[in-house]
């Protein structure tokens, strides 16, 4: 069972889902698949602070991927309320 922390938000296991199942992709390619249903602007920012928790990684050019830490969230093999931001 997955359980989340207070810093996160309801678009954060949707991102996180959306990126193991479909790989590497950009906020606004997540947004216009109608999986991660917000806008390219809040799914942005949400990257961002996935990335702070090492959750993401940032590729560049606006395209992000899961960390391992990422797939032990979804796995429910990693309690992210230990995390600390960076």
């Amino acid at each position: 069972m997955r359980l989340d922390a207070d810093w996160m938000s309801r678009a954060d296991d949707r991102i996180l889902e959306y990126l193991l199942e479909c790989g590497p992709d950009t906020p606004k390619e997540m947004a216009e698949d109608g999986r991660v249903r917000f806008s390219r602007q809040h799914i942005n920012a949400r990257c961002k602070k996935l990335v702070s928790y090492q959750l993401l990684v940032h590729l560049g050019n606006g395209v992000y991927d899961l960390t391992e830490k990422g797939e032990k969230y979804l796995d429910g093999e990693l309690d992210v309320r230990e995390l600390e931001s960076r």
